[in-house]
């Protein structure tokens, strides 16, 4: 209503739906309302807060697009100084350090922005996974939660070079959805990929950034094995996959981390390959000095 109160008009909208829908239905749609103005109140919060603590000379608006919750906003009303196609190529700069380690690299194929749904990403996967399960699910997982954080506009993901099956035109394709909100109900994902995994930041003192040091961190009861060799920080489970041993006291030598109990040797650089086993990795993002990892369901499997 051009000119009108916008709270009224709200209130006026919610006094319908009660009347139409009953009394239920009017909690549901003021939760909606109180839920939608408390995101845009911390929007507006982390806006005062990042301009009044920008160094001076900086940016407005490079210093707003640094924050996840302001850069959604803007993309949201189409406000983003940066178009999809920059964002996502800037995610994916952010993942390839650990598609390195899956013998992998990702490059985009193709942007299809007019559908039905939303914009398709298609990307092309080079080498990966070496034959490893876990180690394609952690390059699914990635790719989906960089992509998802730096350009949610993005509906589906397609990667060639990833797949069980054959697509229909027979280039094997990789289905990936994008991430729901923190706070939104996950969509089921096709029974053969198992439950989608959660994303968490790790509370863990540093490990130097240029040292070969192990530390083990535990997140809802998981033991998470992290390992620093020069470069890049990579996590597996704390869990031998030949003996079942712990791993927080094998030794790392050089790229290569040992079983205490039975001996087996694991290459942590690439996907934690051994002769006969892998570690099982886990998705991992490092950026600006915060290290998030997701929890598959992997880990309670197994002996």
């Amino acid at each position: 209503m051009a000119g009108a109160d916008p709270g009224t008009h709200i209130n006026e909208l919610l006094d319908r739906l009660a009347r139409e829908a009953g009394p239920q239905a009017r909690e549901t749609a003021d939760e909606l309302v109180r839920s939608v103005v408390e995101f845009y109140g911390e929007g507006l919060a982390r806006t005062v807060r990042l301009l009044r603590s920008a160094p001076a000379g900086a940016d407005p608006l490079a210093v707003l697009t640094a924050d996840e919750l302001v850069g959604d906003l803007l993309i949201l009303h189409d406000l983003h100084p940066e178009d999809t196609l920059t964002r996502v190529g800037r995610a994916l700069d952010k993942v390839r350090p650990y598609l390195g380690s899956h013998a992998g690299d990702v490059e985009v194929a193709g942007l299809d922005p007019d559908t039905a749904e939303g914009p398709v990403l298609r990307l092309r996967l080079r080498g990966s996974c070496d034959g490893c399960p876990s180690s394609t699910q952690t390059v699914r997982w990635t790719i989906e939660e960089a992509v998802a954080r730096l350009a949610p506009e993005i509906a589906h993901i397609e990667v060639e070079g990833v797949a069980e099956a054959p697509a229909a035109g027979g280039q094997p394709l990789l289905q990936i959805q994008p991430r729901p909100p923190a706070d939104a109900p996950r969509p089921e994902p096709p029974e053969a990929d198992g439950e989608p995994p959660h994303w968490h930041t790790l509370a863990v003192p540093a490990l130097p950034a240029h040292d070969h040091a192990t530390r083990v961190a535990d997140v809802e009861g998981n033991a998470l094995l992290l390992v620093r060799l020069p470069g890049n920080l990579y996590a597996y489970r704390d869990r031998c996959p030949g003996c079942g041993a712990g791993l927080r006291t094998a030794p790392l030598d050089g790229e290569f981390l040992s079983c205490a109990g039975c001996g087996a040797r694991f290459d942590v650089r690439h996907a934690g390959r051994g002769e006969r086993t892998h570690l099982e990795p886990l998705p991992l993002l490092e950026e600006e000095g915060a290290v998030r990892v997701a929890l598959p369901e992997l880990l309670g499997a197994g002996p």
